[in-house]
């Protein structure tokens, strides 16, 4: 179709008022809010947005909260609505899939996501566990420990090993760290149980994903749309939550600044939003700030979904610079608020009056506000969303198996390894079956490593081919090991991102 709107370089239809509306794709790291009550099409957009950034080679990452959003991995079914939008916006609906990858932190309908707890760092499972500010010191002084005994922390049971050596070794530990009460570390416990009784010890271990996996285009140059099945992990909005700014984290540590590109790398969809900043302590907010503040140089964006504008702190708000505001209720006195927010938050069009419009929107539309040619906001228009080219609603299961069989992460990821760290170490040394050189000295651990890595080189030049999959398989494990036994600095660099934000 010639001048397809549907198909302008560097851009992404969204929807069409008087002219049709575009999210910039150099603008695409800038971040954005979806926002609307439930039932205004917000999934929709997302999805159409989704699409947009595949397309363009940029890779995404959403959580999938209802199960609504999987149709992205299939064909469109030429809906009625759908087809009958496009011919009102005058752009033709041309049924297509994007490639996917699903992910499950429970390993039932996606590959398994793991990260190690030495990863995750105190201050976010603290989050996890809500454990209030004594607690926390505690938690801390466990992971000072394992770092500097070369205890790896890597699943729950490393975890409550730590906790229980601290226990049995408070006294001689205060003077160093300062009090280790028993009541504390019970507390710590019984958090911990309660965490595993909701799954999590499928989430705590490994092999860790690699972050990098999820900047990875397809072979045709298109993105990959990563969807993180969601409807079990949500019931833990913690863990939820958690989950999702460790990965913001990861990113922002491991990426390299790269400053504006002509697309970004990877833009990250936060579903519930609310559920990030809800209870959050202090500290995590200015980290969460921090993180959303500075991760668009590394060519990462982020957009928030949410119901209310509301759910987003002002500081954060003030740094989404792509808005998608659907239609929010006006019944009580919290809702009111909430529409002159969002009404507020939009450079202003004297053809509007926003805060009426908002309220008055109909499914499918929504005021957008895109940043302009110049990296200023546009002022807002009522506009229709463009119809997504995907199927909207759901996969069978038989659909989703079909999607994962062809998935290029296939086997790298779906079987657990469970090797020697804190408990297997702790253990050994309460049945005196250590060795003479102290656990984690410098000796013991140049050892392990140097023999990790004569033995890796030995295995794949002995044989001058590829790698099979249960080389590629050691060799990951060697991996991790190096970086979890080997390096507390690296360590605490990473978990500055996350801790040592003040």
């Amino acid at each position: 179709m010639a001048n397809d709107p549907n198909n302008v370089p560097g851009k992404i239809l969204v929807g069409k008022a008087e002219d049709y509306d575009y999210l910039t794709l150099r603008f695409g790291n800038r971040h954005g809010l979806v926002a609307g009550a439930t039932g205004t099409g917000k999934t929709v957009t997302l999805q159409k947005l989704a699409e947009g950034f595949c397309a363009a080679g940029t890779c995404v990452f959403a959580a999938d909260i209802k199960g609504d959003l999987s149709g992205i991995a299939m064909p469109g079914d030429g809906a009625k609505p759908f087809v009958a939008r496009a011919q009102e916006i005058g752009v033709k609906y041309e049924p297509d899939q994007f490639r996917c990858v699903f992910w499950d932190i429970f390993g039932e309908k996606g590959h398994p996501v793991r990260a190690t707890l030495a990863e995750m760092g105190p201050l976010l499972l603290s989050r996890i566990l809500q454990l209030n500010e004594v607690q926390e010191g505690v938690l801390n002084i466990a992971f000072r420990v394992s770092d500097e005994q070369g205890l790896a922390l890597l699943d729950l049971k490393d975890l409550r090993a730590i906790l229980t050596f601290l226990s049995e070794n408070a006294a001689d530990l205060q003077q160093r760290y300062g009090n280790v009460s028993a009541a504390s570390i019970g507390a710590i416990q019984r958090q911990l149980l309660v965490l595993e009784n909701q799954g999590a010890d499928k989430f705590f271990g490994e092999p860790a994903l690699d972050i990098l996996d999820l900047l990875k285009p397809d072979i045709d140059g298109r993105g990959f749309i990563h969807v993180l099945k969601a409807e079990k992990l949500v019931q833990s909005p913690n863990l939820y939550a958690t989950f999702l700014f460790w990965l913001l984290s990861e990113l922002f540590a491991k990426l390299p600044e790269v400053g504006d590109l002509d697309k970004p790398k990877l833009v990250f969809f936060f579903d519930e939003a609310h559920f990030l900043f809800d209870d959050a302590p202090k500290a995590l907010l200015r980290a969460i700030e921090q993180v959303v503040r500075l991760i668009r140089s590394k060519g990462v964006g982020v957009y928030f979904v949410t119901q209310s504008p509301l759910d987003v702190p002002e500081t954060v708000l003030g740094q989404l610079g792509n808005r998608v505001q659907h239609a929010l209720r006006a019944f009580t006195p919290r809702d009111q608020k909430a529409v002159k927010t969002a009404a507020q938050t939009f450079r202003q069009n004297p053809k509007l009056d926003t805060a009426d419009v908002i309220t008055k929107l109909n499914v499918g539309e929504a005021l957008l506000s895109m940043l302009e040619a110049s990296g200023t906001p546009a002022m807002v228009t009522r506009a229709k969303i463009a119809p997504p080219a995907s199927r909207v609603g759901p996969i069978t299961d038989a659909e989703l198996a079909e999607v994962q069989a062809s998935s290029p992460f296939k086997g790298k990821y779906d079987v657990a390894i469970d090797r020697e760290s804190a408990f297997e170490i702790l253990q050994a040394r309460a049945q005196g079956r250590t060795s003479g050189a102290p656990v984690g000295s410098n000796e013991e651990e140049g050892g392990l490593l140097s023999q990790i890595g004569a033995g890796l080189q030995n295995l794949f030049r002995s044989s001058g081919k590829r790698p099979s999959i249960a080389q590629s398989a050691i060799r990951s494990a060697a991996t991790s090991a190096a970086r979890s036994v080997g390096s507390a600095i690296a360590k605490e660099i990473v978990r500055g991102v996350t801790g040592g934000m003040k």
